[in-house]
């Protein structure tokens, strides 16, 4: 990858994400601006107060006591709080005042007094401490010192704007004599509030007006050479081996070859042509076998041509075909290792997808390293969270693309399936399939590993279509995903609330995805058996597949809707398939 790309990437990322979040703090700001009602205050339900002392008095408010509002915040605008109740009995007065805490102590002192220790709103439960006294103060409303002061029978309001100090709140009854019982409500409002949220919005945009350049920029830069072809099996470097051939190793269960099985790197044949079938969709008895081909080797489809290479075993030596009993096995019509007549499958109803994922075991698996795996994947992790929130971008941008050109920026969408492909590879490796031990690369374009996804590039698309396909259109698929991907988390609402139109939830438990179930059920197997099932790989890959499709549809890269089928085994059945070199016509006997 280019560094300067990747740089422009990662910085216009960490500025969109920041704005992003500056975005999200102005609309919980202006929330909280919405929903100071109750004549421009946030406020609580009215809870009841009792105490069996003179007085209910808060531990102390210390408001910036040892500094200073700042010159630009008015005092009167900071923020203000309001304090409204009644006595529980009704007709008789109560008292509601704030004031400096020294002065409050002066005049309770000796007076037996409830001192608010823990105020819980949700659910609501105060405990007091209990202060002891003998004296009976005078009326509180005789006393000058108040701040802010209501007093009187029925509902009694206070409204105060907080200033920097140290202050008490004291409720009693209007004579000063005890019990005190009261319903009280509280509220606080602040104006601060709408240009908090203007410069937070503001904020935001101008970031995200900086980030989203420059993460195009780098992506575009990252795909503009798009994915290199494959690699030639002759052409491999040194240790490298093309996908789904290895060096000899344990096998893998179910795929061990049997005696008399060709030697590693020897191409495996497919079954034969289904009795009577004719025309493009009947094979040949081996594959290659017939006119003009050569034993070994695989037909070469309608308008391909001959590749210069065999085609490796699937997905590795000694490993057949899928559909097709492993070598050495009696199959129906046959004798031992005769394979069955292959069904034949109309190709209106299995259509070739243009999202090709494929995956190949390692046969030679470490029984006990995928228990590490998802630690050694942690720089990948980290460099795919910053390649995917650009995926995310760059989709949005595609899509405006596309509804006014009806196409897809090439190098965007190189980029786009980099990301995909870096992603399966990573989860190849590690979390959904561990079906290999050799570390995925740090690059978006294709390499050798055994893990590759590949999308065919569109020449058009539709612009009716990218307005409803990746929301409304792919809902079912998007189900389906869920259930193989995602983690369900239950929450319990709780009936009580303690601000005025809020709710509580509470986290209830939650539960694993079903492709990280089965990853790991095949790791267990792996652990204690050495092998890896291959009935259980095929299905693994198979639902992969059906994710990978249904994200390249969702990032808008394909027209064509995804197919409800679960295709399983290594090679994707759209692959098109390596063949060998054509051979010598036959000779005619003269």
């Amino acid at each position: 990858m280019k560094p300067g790309r990747m740089v422009m990437l990662v910085l216009g990322t960490l500025a969109a994400l920041l704005g992003l979040g500056l975005l999200a703090g102005a609309a919980g700001v202006g929330w909280l601006n919405f929903q100071q009602r109750d004549e421009g205050y946030f406020t609580t339900q009215a809870h009841r107060f009792d105490a069996p002392s003179a007085a209910i008095t808060s531990a102390g408010m210390d408001i910036m006591v040892s500094g200073r509002l700042p010159d630009v915040i008015p005092s009167d605008t900071a923020g203000s709080i309001l304090l409204r109740g009644s006595a529980a009995t009704p007709g008789k007065g109560i008292f509601i005042g704030v004031a400096p805490q020294q002065d409050a102590a002066r005049y309770l002192e000796g007076v037996k007094r409830s001192e608010i220790r823990e105020l819980n709103l949700r659910p609501f439960r105060v405990d007091y401490n209990e202060v002891p006294g003998t004296r009976t103060p005078a009326r509180p409303g005789s006393q000058n010192f108040w701040v802010a002061s209501a007093e009187g029978t029925g509902t009694q309001e206070l409204k105060w704007n907080i200033l920097p100090g140290s202050w008490t709140v004291v409720v009693m009854n209007a004579d000063a004599t005890a019990p005190v019982s009261v319903d009280l409500q509280a509220g606080v409002r602040s104006d601060l509030l709408w240009p908090l949220f203007l410069w937070l919005l503001i904020s935001g945009i101008v970031l995200l007006v900086i980030g989203v350049p420059l993460i195009v920029a780098g992506a575009m830069g990252l795909g503009r050479h798009g994915p290199p072809p494959h690699i030639p099996p002759g052409q491999y470097p040194a240790g490298h081996y093309p996908p789904g051939q290895y060096p000899a190793g344990p096998p893998v269960a179910g795929h061990g070859p049997p005696p008399g099985t060709p030697a590693a790197g020897t191409p495996t044949a497919a079954p034969p042509a289904a009795a009577g079938v004719t025309g493009p969709l009947a094979s040949s008895a081996v594959p290659g076998e017939g006119a003009g081909v050569p034993p070994g080797t695989a037909p070469v489809p309608p308008g391909m041509q001959p590749a210069s290479h065999p085609a490796p075993g699937y997905p590795a030596p000694g490993y057949p075909a899928p559909g097709y009993p492993a070598l050495g096995y009696a199959a129906a019509g046959g004798g031992a290792g005769a394979p069955p007549p292959p069904a034949v499958v109309d190709r209106l109803e299995n259509p070739r997808y243009p999202a090709r994922l494929t995956g190949h075991v390692d046969p030679a698996l470490s029984r006990w390293m995928w228990l590490v795996k998802w630690f050694l994947a942690i720089p990948h992790l980290i460099v795919l969270f910053f390649l995917w929130f650009a995926l995310i971008v760059t989709t949005i941008v595609a899509w405006f693309a596309i509804l006014f050109t009806a196409r897809y920026p090439h190098s965007l969408f190189n980029f786009n399936v980099g990301v995909l492909r870096w992603s399966w590879r990573v989860s190849f490796y590690a979390f959904t399939a561990i079906g290999t031990d050799r570390y995925p690369p740090f690059t978006l374009a294709r390499t050798d590993y055994p893990a590759d996804f590949e999308v065919d590039y569109p020449e058009h698309l539709s612009r009716g279509l990218v307005v409803v396909k990746s929301w409304l259109l792919a809902i079912p698929h998007l189900l389906i995903v869920g259930v193989l991907v995602g983690s369900s988390r239950t929450w319990v609402a709780s009936p009580d609330d303690d601000m005025a139109g809020g709710s509580g939830y509470y986290s209830a438990g939650s539960t694993v995805s079903l492709l990280s179930l089965l990853a790991f059920i095949a790791g267990v197997i792996l652990l204690f058996t050495g092998r890896y099932l291959r009935s259980l790989f095929d299905l693994l890959i198979g639902l992969n597949r059906w994710v990978y499709r249904v994200a390249a549809y969702v990032a808008l890269m394909r027209d064509e809707y995804p197919p409800f089928r679960l295709d399983m085994g290594p090679v994707d059945p759209g692959e098109a398939p390596a063949v060998g070199p054509p051979a010598a016509p036959p000779r005619v006997p003269s």
